[in-house]
């Protein structure tokens, strides 16, 4: 079985290591839930990974929807190399910044109509 640890470094910032994979991805995002409830900003240090697929690609994927659905921020530093070819293959990559930022609600552009 693979094996990971997901160490909290402090003020939002964490760092992952082993293998972020079929075997692991759910397990990482079961065990990231309560630390990452706890900041409005995150930063995950990903260069301790050692073994990463297509699974690992979808966790991320999966923090940045959450991040964004809860107005938080989350960033990655040290992408390994298979989850960016995978992702740019399927065309994705843009979306691995996508939490980088939260933007807030887009208003609307028209003006009210007088009635």
């Amino acid at each position: 079985m693979s094996s990971f640890t997901l160490k909290e470094l402090g003020e939002g910032q964490f760092r992952l290591e082993g293998d972020m994979n079929f075997d692991t991805a759910e397990r990482i995002l079961r065990d990231s839930e309560a630390p990452f409830e706890q900041f409005t900003r995150i930063e995950v240090d990903l260069s301790g990974v050692e073994d990463a697929d297509s699974a690992g690609l979808a966790l991320l994927l999966e923090w940045i929807t959450w991040a964004n659905h809860t107005v938080r921020e989350i960033r990655f530093t040290d992408i390994p190399e298979r989850i960016l070819a995978i992702a740019k293959t399927t065309e994705v990559d843009p979306l691995l910044y996508r939490g980088e930022r939260w933007s807030g609600f887009i208003e609307s552009t028209t003006e009210p109509v007088a009635g």
